[in-house]
């Protein structure tokens, strides 16, 4: 096969499933995965698709997941199962801080829902809306500039109140993790920075985040995965996954 048969033959791969992985493209094509990972690089330059860790996505649905309101209803189950788990890593009476996730909007209702007494500060409107008629909760809201597509407060006003707590506990979203590069990623720089000062004054961090997250990245990089104590997701990722967090020494539920 031509190189540039193999080129449209992988981008219609990507547009019919979404995602490609380097090492099923490797097999199915006879070649190595340095070509595959050449051939990818080069349709991303192109602007076909976008490179992710071990393989590429459609860049109209790389894009598409950048909006908070798109993603409420994705992978509710495996969200569920994760915001129960950082239900139990609470303990009464902490002070947590709930970062912008729709995994943390599950984890608010689960809180709600418990008998924990705990204050939980937020920069999250849809966090404030579940947790505004728990008595057994002291809730606290970050001001700033309110981002629209996140739902939520970021910026200096945010991060200027967030300096002056010692958060017990912080729970943080993410676009995904570069194991690679051991970096955790948003897409918003505002976001980015804001995630970043809630991290620095938190005694512990848990990352909230499904098992395909490990294989996504985006454009800002806001924390090493070495400021990251805790990975909470929703099932044992792949074993290689398991042992480069080992390794980092980065804990998982």
């Amino acid at each position: 096969m031509l190189v540039h048969e193999r080129l449209d033959t992988i981008l219609q791969l990507v547009k019919t499933h979404g995602k490609v992985m380097v090492k099923d493209l490797s097999e199915q094509f006879e070649v190595t995965e340095d070509c595959i990972r050449k051939d990818l690089k080069n349709l991303e330059l192109q602007g076909f698709l976008k490179r992710i860790y071990g393989g590429a996505v459609d860049v109209k649905n790389y894009s598409t997941e950048k909006n908070l309101e798109t993603r409420l209803g994705k992978d509710a189950e495996n969200k569920m199962k994760i915001a129960t788990k950082a239900y139990e890593c609470i303990q009464p009476r902490d002070t947590i801080f709930l970062d912008i996730s729709t995994t943390n909007v599950l984890l608010a209702r689960c809180i709600a829902q418990g008998n924990k007494p705990m204050t939980v500060v937020t920069n999250m409107l849809d966090i404030l809306n579940t947790l505004a008629h728990s008595n057994h909760i002291n809730i606290i809201c970050c001001g700033g500039i309110l981002s629209t597509s996140l739902h939520g407060f970021v910026g200096s006003s945010a991060i200027e109140t967030i300096s002056n707590y010692n958060f017990d506990k912080s729970f943080i979203g993410s676009v995904g993790i570069s194991l690679p590069k051991k970096l955790i990623s948003t897409f918003d720089m505002e976001d980015g920075l804001t995630k970043k000062a809630i991290i620095e004054h938190s005694q512990q961090v848990y990352a909230v985040l499904e098992n395909k997250k490990f294989y996504s990245e985006g454009n800002y990089k806001f924390a090493s995965l070495d400021q990251i104590h805790t990975i909470v997701t929703e099932d044992t990722p792949d074993t290689d996954v398991q042992a480069q967090l080992e390794e980092m020494g980065v804990a998982l539920l």
